[in-house]
């Protein structure tokens, strides 16, 4: 449906759950990705790997999203070796789950660094390069989680609205230099990411899905897809909710 063809895609968190299909989904479509991960180099060797010949698309680099020298080198690295990035996927996430009166200020820090610095890290490093071509994409993978408030996810709803507000302010800054920043919001999708919940948890969530299911990864890369499109070019600063209805 779309056509990638010398287009440079980063994906951070790129080589598990929803940002596997993403990077999968943009090789197929003819991209150059680069894939970031932070510390399970068995995983990341395993998709590449399976994806035979369309691997030979996709680099593997491994890093923390919450250091800005190590964001700094990687976007060195990129403009060095592939000279641009044309699309930037901010994937990478985490959850650290509890009430908020039990929440242990580590766990509020490591979800606000990862989901919500590593956003503004890595879009600032991704707007120097776009800018000097005066084109890109950028799609935050944010959540409902950011609007709805769902308890024991204080952390986690604040990182994900944050990443929403982030391109609000970002999109009206760069939008005359050919840059669009949106998010895609999912649901309850069948990732790694949710696999820790107990089954009755899992099947009361089900039930407050209107489509009575939780949905693929895939179908939150199609949303991608299409926003880091050059038939989204009038989209930007906007949200995609992939939700089943929530």
């Amino acid at each position: 449906m779309f056509n990638f063809n010398d287009r440079v895609v980063v994906v951070t968190g790129g080589t598990r759950g929803i940002g596997r299909a993403i990077s999968e989904s943009f090789l197929k479509a003819g991209a150059k990705v680069v894939a970031t991960y932070q510390g399970n180099d068995e995983k990341a060797q395993e998709m590449k790997l399976s994806l035979k010949e369309l691997g030979e698309n996709l680099e593997l680099r491994k890093f923390d999203v919450r250091n800005a020298e190590s964001v700094k080198t990687f976007y060195t690295w990129v403009e060095e070796t592939l000279s641009k990035v044309d699309v930037l996927i901010n994937n990478s996430g985490i959850r650290r789950d509890n009430i908020l009166a039990s929440l242990s200020e580590n766990d509020w820090d490591d979800v606000l660094d990862t989901n919500l610095k590593g956003t503004y890290l890595m879009t600032q490093g991704a707007v120097l390069l776009m800018m000097k071509k005066r084109y890109g994409r950028i799609v935050n993978i944010s959540s409902v989680g950011g609007e709805l408030g769902l308890p024991g996810q204080a952390n986690y709803a604040a990182s994900k609205a944050g990443q929403v507000a982030i391109s609000q302010s970002v999109s009206k800054e760069v939008a005359k230099r050919g840059i669009t920043i949106n998010n895609v919001l999912p649901g309850f999708i069948e990732t790694e990411l949710i696999a820790d919940l107990p089954a009755d948890q899992v099947e009361e969530y089900k039930k407050q899905v209107p489509m009575k299911r939780f949905g693929k990864a895939s179908e939150v890369a199609n949303a991608v897809m299409f926003l880091a499109s050059e038939e989204a070019s009038y989209i930007t600063g906007a949200s995609l909710t992939v939700d089943g209805g929530l």
